[in-house]
């Protein structure tokens, strides 16, 4: 069985947050698909550095706010 990531993060409680934004709408505006966002946020997919930040930005927030990392 597959260790999962050891980042964590709190887009499901940000996207509620801000209007119950969707995972579609978020994808589009960090220009990856649904799919990555939904892999993202299952903790199944650790985003790259750029979309970490893009996240981030949508939710005028700094990275460490959205993404969490357990060593």
């Amino acid at each position: 069985m597959a260790k999962p990531p050891p980042i964590t993060n709190r887009l499901r409680e940000l996207r509620e947050q801000h209007g119950g934004i969707s995972q579609s709408a978020l994808a589009e505006a960090i220009g990856v698909t649904r799919q990555t966002v939904i892999a993202i946020e299952l903790g199944k997919y650790s985003p790259s550095l750029e979309s970490a930040f893009r996240i981030a930005r949508v939710f005028d927030l700094g990275v460490e706010d959205v993404f969490g990392w357990e060593a």
